[in-house]
């Protein structure tokens, strides 16, 4: 069964956040220089002003309400969903997935264009049918009882889409979880997913690099995480014991999305707000904290090693259905060779863009949109 769903977060709730956020002891952080560190304390403190004085969680809920929202039962989890029906006579599906420490926040603004084109001087033609769902675990949606990874998160997406939604095929895009996922989608459930557009590679072949460029690719990643993978490494070991110290605290929260905002992002002059408003970065740390979900959302990465890691099984072969690929300047991790990715995937469209990093919905969304309606429109318009 599919229900009708809309937001409606008290004022009381609202005001209890706002409560923690002003109390919070600022004179026990030390003050450090820029961003080396973790997140500035300077710009957190500026932006949690600015959240109890000016932020207005329920202008964004409005904008959420005003798409359908549902939620519906996928294997004892309540899924919630936007969908957004499109123009045209056969819009096809497209099932757009966040990842973290992302939400349904980053794909607000690219939803209409996508289903309605004619409305962005496009052909009602091209129009999608969008799916944004909210992860198991994240946001919205239930959370299952215990941490499990993407490969069974995309056995649940493609349940959403097929026997929930009826749909028979439809395609994916993805980035950063919302990629790994459309991986096995592409991979497990290929008689329904017909075709996925990622942004990220998070995967690896079994079989490891094999060229000198694949070699020197992996050996500049490894080094690259060196500092960049505290974060993942807690959270997918220890997931429990960080969510004490977060559960009840709204700064925290921010500090540790911040963080990752300002790394992965292609900022210019090392400035958070070049990129993102206020607003926006609040709306999608709200989803967290009004939902305390910041626990469960932890867990896809506990999942994810206990499912095998970062690399495809063994017996991995290829990923068939058609791949488009949207490599970003400031993505968080270089992409490897195309030789690479051509082990992984049947890659039909690689974009390499100018500009944007690893949250394009909201830093380059047109960028995107393009590179999705291209891929769909010149491969696949018999779905």
């Amino acid at each position: 069964m599919i229900k009708e769903f809309t937001i409606n977060v008290s004022e009381e709730q609202i005001s209890n956040i706002n409560n923690k956020i002003k109390n919070y002891p600022w004179s026990s952080i030390e003050n450090m220089n820029g961003w080396t560190h973790g997140t500035n304390k300077k710009y957190l403190k500026e932006l949690c002003e600015y959240w109890v004085s000016d932020f207005e969680w329920k202008k964004h809920e409005k904008i959420i309400n005003s798409f359908s929202n549902f939620k519906t039962n996928v294997d004892d989890i309540e899924i919630h969903f936007i969908k957004e029906k499109g123009s045209g006579k056969n819009p096809k599906p497209l099932l757009l997935m966040h990842g973290w420490p992302g939400s349904i926040v980053e794909f607000l603004e690219i939803i209409k264009p996508l289903a309605h084109p004619e409305d962005f001087g496009g052909n009602p033609d091209e129009a999608f049918t969008v799916i944004v769902p909210s992860l198991p675990g994240f946001g919205f949606s239930g959370a299952p009882n215990i941490p499990f990874g993407p490969r069974k998160i995309a056995e649940i997406m493609n349940k959403l889409m097929t026997e929930n939604l009826n749909y028979k095929d439809y395609i994916a895009q993805g980035g950063d979880w919302g990629a790994t996922i459309a991986n096995w989608l592409g991979y497990d459930h290929a008689k329904n997913c017909k075709a996925i557009h990622i942004n990220c590679l998070t995967m690896r072949h079994p079989d490891g690099p094999q060229t000198e460029e694949e070699k020197a690719w992996l050996n500049k990643f490894n080094n690259d995480q060196i500092l960049q993978d505290g974060y993942r490494t807690q959270q997918a070991t220890k997931p429990q014991s960080l969510s004490y110290a977060m559960i009840d605290s709204p700064v925290g929260i921010a500090a540790w999305i911040l963080e990752k905002m300002y790394e992965w992002s292609d900022l210019k002059d090392n400035d958070l707000e070049s990129v993102y408003s206020k607003d926006v970065l609040l709306a999608n740390i709200m989803v967290y904290v009004l939902t305390n979900t910041f626990n469960t959302a932890s867990w896809i990465y506990y999942g994810r090693r206990e499912e095998g890691g970062r690399y495809f099984p063994k017996d991995f072969t290829k990923i068939n259905i058609p791949t488009a690929i949207a490599m970003f300047p400031k993505e968080m991790s270089a992409w490897p060779p195309e030789s690479y990715i051509k082990k992984i995937f049947n890659v039909r469209q690689i974009t390499k863009m100018n500009e944007g990093g690893h949250f394009p919905a909201l830093e380059k969304p047109k960028y995107l949109i393009e590179d999705i309606k291209k891929f769909f429109k010149s491969n696949y318009t018999q779905l």
